[in-house]
């Protein structure tokens, strides 16, 4: 029997793992309704936003948009598409915010030239390639900025940012109101700077590997906690209005958004 393995880690501050473990709570009792057993008893904690890897025995997992077009092509199912409260979200879209100190002089994205950039990953939606189509949209060229660190880590960029350690840096919508809500002082001493275009928000996915009535059991279980009133309090902690199926959701838009940076000028993130 398959030993399977769920997680959230796109939006896992230490201090959301209450609101992480009641959404998934809501999840296990639908799949349970679904005739599912042998279903992982919590979420695991420990896995990476950029894994190596989506390996067979993740069950359910959240995984950005962009490098399921690229790292892992092929690797999961789409299974429902999140629609969040944060300020420059819409229905199944998110953006990302460029956010720099709030007593900061920038004004405009083009201030930012020559500043020192922190950012999470080469593979991330967010963090570089939204980032670099929204500064080749102003004329951006290499080198923009003076210096750009990769560090793995959304929130660690926000507090290095509130902390003076970097001038800016760009994360997910959803990940700075998250940062805002738990984390005030970061909200005090930060600001967002300009939002990107957006793009289809952050899938909840299943290994490519997953057999075919268990993909179904999954899909149908997490539509009904996406608009169940019996899970409003499960939604409302991890700011979900609903979750769409996936089938509406355009992710190759992200990598047009790469094409579109170079042919404007500035395909390196730079």
């Amino acid at each position: 029997m398959q030993a399977w393995r769920a997680s959230l880690p796109m939006y896992n501050l230490p201090e959301m793992q209450p609101e992480n473990a009641a959404f998934w709570a809501a999840l296990r009792a639908e799949l349970g309704a679904e005739g599912m057993t042998n279903l992982p008893e919590a979420l695991a904690f420990d896995r990476p936003p950029v894994p190596g890897a989506i390996e067979a025995e993740q069950l359910f997992t959240q995984v950005c948009g962009w490098p399921l077009q690229t790292i892992f092509r092929g690797q999961a199912r789409l299974l429902g598409v999140p629609t969040y409260t944060a300020e420059h979200c819409a229905p199944g879209r998110h953006a990302a915010v460029f956010i720099v100190h709030a007593d900061a002089p920038y004004q405009h994205l083009a201030d930012l030239k020559g500043a020192n950039y922190v950012f999470n990953s080469r593979h991330s939606n967010s963090g570089m390639n939204l980032p670099r189509l929204a500064l080749a949209r102003i004329g951006a060229r290499a080198p923009f900025f003076r210096s750009i660190t990769e560090t793995h880590s959304h929130p660690g960029n926000v507090e290095r940012v509130a902390k003076r350690e970097a001038d800016a840096t760009c994360v997910d919508n959803v990940t700075y109101a998250f940062m805002v809500r738990h984390r005030p002082w970061v909200g005090e001493r930060t600001r967002i700077l300009a939002a990107t275009p957006g793009t289809p928000a952050i899938p909840f996915v299943t290994a490519m590997t997953t057999p075919e009535p268990i993909v179904a059991a999954l899909q149908a279980a997490l539509m009904r906690v996406g608009r169940d009133p019996r899970w409003a309090a499960a939604r409302a902690g991890l700011m979900l209005a609903e979750i769409l199926p996936p089938e509406g959701a355009d992710y190759p838009e992200q990598l047009r958004a790469e094409a579109e940076a170079a042919s404007l000028g500035y395909p390196e993130f730079r």
